[in-house]
């Protein structure tokens, strides 16, 4: 057991109380992942449970992955039995094999975001209602949210509360929506997101003798990030783990951020109430940032009400005060950034890799990212496109949808004429229309086209069903990759992107290419053993991963939402945008809940950081395309002042800042208070003479001048590619390295 012996005491009780209701609470950076991995570990390798009888529920591929890898390098290969997974793919594991009892087929498509709302605003269209009173975002988050709390269709529409509620919205046509809507996924033989958990409740509840077969398999239940689960998620682990009890459940109260998403707060708050044996193991000692990092943030997090009680942290060295700046225009605070991380970078011989810039909105980046670029500074912006939602890469996934499962109406309307084939709007809404009046498939109306459609329109839909056939046959004797190739060859979407000689063409006809070998890798894992058509498409289907931009170059500053930040780290971190109505939101501050889920939300933000930690705000910021005057964040002023910061720019222009509630006056204030000089003018009044001079020929030795640190001597250049750069001694700032095409320097004397 030399695993055991690299853990803490709290962890160690984590991992060695394996029978009965656990709660480990684990504080931002006290190594849950390490706790929950040795507590599987030490269940097979040494209590002896057989892996088949465990699961482990996570909320990303990516943590799964991490986990098993971590389990086998001390069990061995048997770690790859164990049933661990998002809840999501597990549940749609138990559903393939249980679907016939809810009436679905076994290969049931899986609906994402994207499908979800076009077949709305198609149903929206069809029931003539307008589209901009029952928008396909409003409708799909009206009928998610009613899933998660797990209320059924018929449970919505006899509910006289949710009818009031969607009259006084005028939208009283909501409930209708949300039958039609499940009525069409259930005759598409396709569930969505939201269904996955939904269908495995309802299984559960009408099938006690599948509910019992999965209570005895699994012995032991683990949930990692406890604190996001929503109320259907809760029932489900409940529900499992009620035979056995033996339910171990890891989490941070203090990092429950996911509202929006439907996680329930209570769940981790009230977890005592429904095991009152549970055994708590409180996980405080934070190993990843410094003293002052650690303190800020519980200084900030203590101010809420709704928490669990425990003291976070830290041995690691005091380290710097969190740092505020503040700039004059959103613009401004981009340059301040970037002209930090580069100074940053070059003084400490850091990898840009090693910053982060988290933001509250995704449009706060715009002016970052233009700093940086006008810095050359290379940044991966976090939340991007995924690959899997560009166009070609949905048709052809769309195709090889709708080979596995000839009812998706989705994949249909997406392919039906695509590449043109002749077939029309109209004749796509015959079929259609003909499928709904007598109460058949899709695929049936298109096998008897003669019958429904008649004309050209027949023939051409004759063809498209002997295509789809043939690929049918392939799939069934062929792996995943030999069906992709051939249905992208056969279907012509591939000669179709190659004839596109455009950049564009040829970027969608590598992205294909790309997608096929990412087939072709999934086909040759070794660890793969289902490499169907079928089985990478759930695959895919399952990512919950968060997809960057520029994943390719590791050596990047990240940019990123908060949310999106949530367990990651990095040495520095720069949390953009602190400003009231920014964040916390304006749409955030109505309730104590929510503006109680902001404050988490920033203690997820700075608990990021290792070793530094800035904010920034700016006095005017644009929005709607005019520039809207702005004060500090409340949060702000919730750190302790003893482990903040105040730039002395800050102090220096005091008298010029819109600042509401004396908040000024509070800043320079704590910074007398910790003996930091507040002076009384700006750090260096450039000459009045000052004209940047022409550095294209700065040399060792020339005197110059900043309008920020004053006067200093060249001490020696560096050429990097086409960025020139100039370090230079100042009389009264030490030693800085400037980039010259950013700096402004006037040459004193040569």
């Amino acid at each position: 057991m030399d695993y055991l012996k690299s853990l803490n005491e709290p962890q160690l009780d984590g991992v060695l109380t394996t029978e009965g209701p656990t709660m480990i609470i684990a504080g931002a950076g006290s190594g849950k992942t390490r706790v929950l991995t040795y507590r599987i570990a030490y269940l097979i390798k040494e209590k002896g449970v057989d892996p088949f009888n465990i699961l482990a529920l996570t909320f990303t591929n990516k943590a799964a992955m991490e986990m098993r890898h971590r389990i086998e390098q001390e069990v061995g290969s048997d770690a790859r039995n164990l049933w661990m997974g998002t809840f999501h793919s597990v549940f749609a594991r138990i559903l393939r094999a249980e679907a016939e009892k809810l009436g679905y087929p076994s290969n049931f498509t899986i609906y994402d975001t994207d499908d979800s709302k076009s077949l709305i605003k198609k149903i929206v269209k069809e029931l003539g209602l307008d589209d901009k009173v029952y928008k396909a975002n409003v409708v799909y988050n009206r009928i998610s949210s009613a899933k998660n709390r797990l209320i059924s269709w018929q449970e919505y529409t006899s509910n006289p509360i949710y009818k009031s509620d969607d009259e006084n919205a005028l939208k009283p046509e909501m409930g209708r929506l949300y039958k039609v809507y499940c009525d069409r996924c259930f005759k598409a033989g396709a569930m969505d997101f939201d269904d996955l958990l939904f269908n495995t409740n309802v299984l559960f509840r009408d099938h006690l003798d599948v509910l019992n077969k999965y209570q005895h398999k699994f012995k032991y239940v683990l949930v990692d990030e406890f604190q996001d689960t929503n109320i259907s998620q809760y029932l489900i682990t409940k529900k499992l783990s009620s035979v056995h009890r033996n339910i171990a459940v890891v989490g941070d109260d203090a990092q429950s951020i996911y509202a929006f998403r439907g996680a329930d707060i209570q769940n981790i708050l009230n977890f005592e109430k429904d095991y009152p044996e549970l055994k708590v193991v409180k996980l405080e000692q934070n190993y990843r940032s410094t003293q002052n990092i650690v303190n800020a943030a519980n200084s900030v997090i203590s101010r809420n009400k709704a928490q669990l009680p425990k003291n976070v942290w830290t041995s690691n060295d005091q380290g710097e005060p969190i740092e505020l700046m503040r700039a004059t225009t959103d613009n401004e605070e981009g340059k301040i950034v970037a002209s930090s991380i580069f100074e940053n970078k070059m003084q400490k011989q850091l990898d840009y890799s090693e910053f982060a810039v988290l933001y509250r909105t995704n449009s706060q980046s715009r002016a970052i990212e233009e700093a940086l670029r006008r810095m050359n500074i290379k940044y991966k912006i976090v939340g991007g496109l995924s690959f899997y939602q560009r166009k070609e890469i949905k048709d052809l996934i769309c195709y090889l949808r709708f080979v596995m499962n000839h009812q998706d109406e989705e994949a249909f309307r997406r392919i039906i004429n695509l590449p043109k084939r002749g077939i029309g709007q109209s004749t796509i809404d015959k079929i259609v229309i003909a499928a709904f009046d007598h109460d058949i498939s899709i695929w049936e109306v298109m096998n008897n086209a003669g019958s429904f459609i008649g004309g050209r329109g027949a023939e051409a839909i004759g063809n498209f069903v002997a295509l789809i056939r043939s690929l049918e046959i392939d799939s069934q004797r062929k792996d995943a990759f030999e069906t992709a190739t051939a249905v992208a060859k056969n279907s012509g979407l591939l000669k179709e992107l190659y004839d596109d000689k455009t950049i564009e063409g040829l970027n969608r006809y590598e992205n294909v290419q790309e997608l096929l070998n990412a087939i072709k890798e999934f086909v040759d894992n070794p660890e793969v053993e289902d490499k169907s058509l079928g089985a990478f498409l759930q695959q895919i289907a399952l990512i919950t991963d968060v997809q960057n931009s520029n994943e390719e170059d590791p050596e990047a500053v990240t940019l990123m939402t908060i949310h999106s930040a949530k367990g990651l780290e990095f040495k520095y971190v720069y949390i953009v945008g602190m400003e009231e109505d920014l964040f916390p939101s304006q749409m955030m501050i109505s309730t104590r809940a929510d503006l109680e889920e902001e404050r988490r939300l920033f203690y997820v933000a700075i608990t990021r950081a290792q070793q530094k930690v800035y904010l920034t705000y700016a006095l005017s910021r644009y929005r709607f395309g005019r520039p809207k005057s702005c004060e500090p964040s409340r949060f702000i002023e919730e750190i302790d002042p003893s482990y903040l910061k105040v730039n002395k720019l800050l102090s220096a222009r005091e008298p010029q800042a819109p600042i509401s509630s004396n908040f000024a006056k509070n800043l320079v204030s704590s910074m007398r208070r910790q003996g930091q000089q507040v002076p009384p003018k700006p750090l260096h009044q450039p000459s009045t003479d000052f004209v940047a001079s022409d550095t294209s020929k700065l040399s060792t030795g020339m005197k110059v001048e900043h309008p920020k640190f004053g006067f200093g001597k060249v001490t020696g250049m560096d050429t990097d590619g086409a960025n020139k750069k100039a370090r230079i001694l100042f009389d009264r700032h030490g030693e800085k390295v400037l980039l010259l095409s950013f700096a402004k320097l006037r040459i004193v004397e040569s």
